[in-house]
């Protein structure tokens, strides 16, 4: 069975350039929002691996990944962001963030990251 990858992004085009990158090898769920992450989590018991927005409306990824982790301690969860801002990296790795990857990504970086991170 192919590992599970929850995309959490409010931009269609993120998730569709990450869908088109990962669907060969992964089994995917996307979710446009932080409750609809939430609750694909709370219902889906085999999700692998979240790549999670940093910048989300209403709840930004940070609150996002700490609710992810109360629910679930062990879920591998790499942050998505269009900033090069070593404090919001910082931040995201303290609140428990596996990896991050910085907006725009390439193909072989993300394949990179996922790979390294469900090794």
């Amino acid at each position: 069975m192919k590992p599970r990858i929850l995309i959490v992004d409010d931009e269609e085009g993120i998730r569709e350039s990450l869908r088109l990158i990962l669907e060969q090898n992964y089994e995917l769920l996307l979710a446009t929002t932080g409750d609809e992450c939430i609750d694909c989590i709370k219902n889906t018991t085999d999700v692998n691996l979240v790549l999670l927005d940093i910048k989300m409306p209403k709840i930004d990824g940070i609150q996002i990944l700490k609710q992810l982790k109360q629910i679930n301690p062990n879920i591998k969860v790499i942050m998505v962001t269009g900033y090069k801002s070593v404090e919001t990296a910082t931040e995201a790795i303290k609140a428990g963030a596996a990896d991050y990857i910085i907006k725009p990504f390439n193909s072989k970086d993300i394949l990179e990251t996922i790979n390294k991170i469900l090794a």
